[in-house]
């Protein structure tokens, strides 16, 4: 089995933008691994007992970055676990440090045309909620978050297949033994 110590990282944080698949194959992933899961959207609506889109209505994005600094920056310094980050994770400055320096991470990379079509009828998505279109906006989180995501150590399509892709990601890890 993957043995992170012989890459010197503590743990797998999987990353992309919303409807990439973070959530679903960071815990089959976790399963194959036998090793804990962590979301960290799941994470903060526990610790702030509220949904994110709630957080978002009565908070603000500002107060939600805030929390998502916090939670992530603990979880990256877990040992033996994998991690779903928040899509938006990325832009934080400290939380991209805490990722190259104790982590492993993988991006799942998704045409938009693909990520539309998932999120379509998403109503949980709070920053698709904005007056401008679904995919002018994906396309915008895109751009600015690609220079970031595709620092990652292992950059995998997800448009198709998730076993395929699972298959693939163990191989790659595999292949460090």
């Amino acid at each position: 089995m993957f043995d992170l110590t012989k890459i010197n990282k503590k743990n797998i944080c999987i990353m992309g933008l919303m409807g990439s698949g973070k959530t679903i194959i960071g815990r089959d992933l976790s399963k194959y691994l036998n090793i804990k899961f962590f979301d960290t959207d799941n994470e903060i609506e526990i610790k702030t007992k509220k949904s994110i889109e709630r957080i978002f209505v009565e908070n603000g994005e500002v107060y939600f970055r805030e929390i998502e600094e916090k939670i992530c920056i603990e979880l990256l310094t877990y040992d033996n676990c994998v991690i779903s980050l928040g899509g938006g994770s990325i832009i934080n400055k400290k939380i991209r440090r805490e990722i190259k320096k104790n982590s492993y991470s993988i991006y799942l990379k998704v045409k938009l045309d693909n990520l539309l079509n998932r999120l379509k009828s998403s109503k949980k998505r709070p920053l698709l909620n904005s007056k401008v279109s679904k995919s002018e906006t994906l396309k915008n989180l895109y751009n600015d978050r690609r220079k970031f995501y595709e620092k990652a150590d292992f950059i995998i399509n997800n448009d198709n297949d998730k076993f395929q892709l699972l298959e693939k990601i163990k191989l790659k890890l595999n292949s460090y033994e």
